[in-house]
């Protein structure tokens, strides 16, 4: 069941982010042919990623604690190496600045969720308490906030100081992200940091779909913060 949980809100976060985008296409009138394409395009991008997680899921390499560490270089190093290229390259498109930019913000909501599911997964021995909200993560206060502040971004956020407290608002949100993910990888890598001298984290965090962390979700909530962020900064200086 709680495995079903992880792969069940992948779904909908994935689902979400093609639904929009799509909304967003057809908002700017973009051919029917050309918004299938990039769809296609998407989920056969997305569906070679996941092979390639399989892959070396299978391979055991990720078994392998010694350094360099594999899951920073074989997994999360590759999806910031393609959101630092996306972004940057499209920061200026018209569907990124089309979509409304509360709704990147609303997206953050599920990392209260998934704390949840975090804390569960160290009740089952998978994770040690050091990742969840009783620990040293603090994912959930930021994923608690986020419906709120994206109420606020679609119902008073028309002004340049408004939209500068937004930024601040993301900027602390890859803060506490940045937290959640060392966490992660020195309960695993480095458990001195922790004052163990063994690794605190199971080899369950190597399978799937609990590797969908470092895969998806991290990078997802990284992925929307700047997102939030080059919407803002436009709207900041368009005053």
């Amino acid at each position: 069941m709680l495995q079903t949980s992880y792969i069940l809100l992948f779904v909908i976060l994935f689902g979400i982010i093609l639904t929009y985008y799509n909304t967003t296409m057809k908002r700017l009138n973009i051919d029917k042919k050309v918004r299938l394409k990039i769809i296609v395009f998407v989920l056969s991008i997305s569906i070679l990623w996941l092979s390639y997680i399989a892959i070396i899921t299978n391979s055991q390499i990720l078994l392998d604690r010694s350094l360099p560490p594999k899951i920073p270089l074989l997994i999360i190093a590759p999806l910031f190496l393609f959101t630092g290229i996306f972004l940057y390259r499209n920061r200026h498109s018209r569907i990124l600045h089309t979509i409304p930019f509360y709704l990147p913000i609303a997206y953050q909501s599920f990392r209260a969720v998934i704390e949840i599911l975090f804390y569960f997964s160290y009740l089952k021995g998978w994770y040690p308490i050091e990742v969840t909200f009783e620990g040293s993560n603090y994912d959930i206060l930021l994923g608690l906030s986020a419906p709120i502040i994206a109420l606020y971004a679609y119902k008073k956020a028309d002004s340049e100081k408004s939209f500068k407290c937004l930024i601040y608002w993301n900027i602390i949100g890859l803060i506490v992200v940045g937290n959640a993910a060392f966490t992660f990888i020195t309960t695993f890598y480095f458990p001195s940091v922790w004052g163990a001298n063994e690794s605190l984290m199971s080899n369950e965090f190597l399978t799937f779909p609990l590797l969908l962390l470092p895969a998806f979700f991290m990078p997802s909530a990284i992925f929307m913060h700047i997102l939030s962020i080059i919407q803002l900064r436009k709207k900041c200086f368009s005053k």
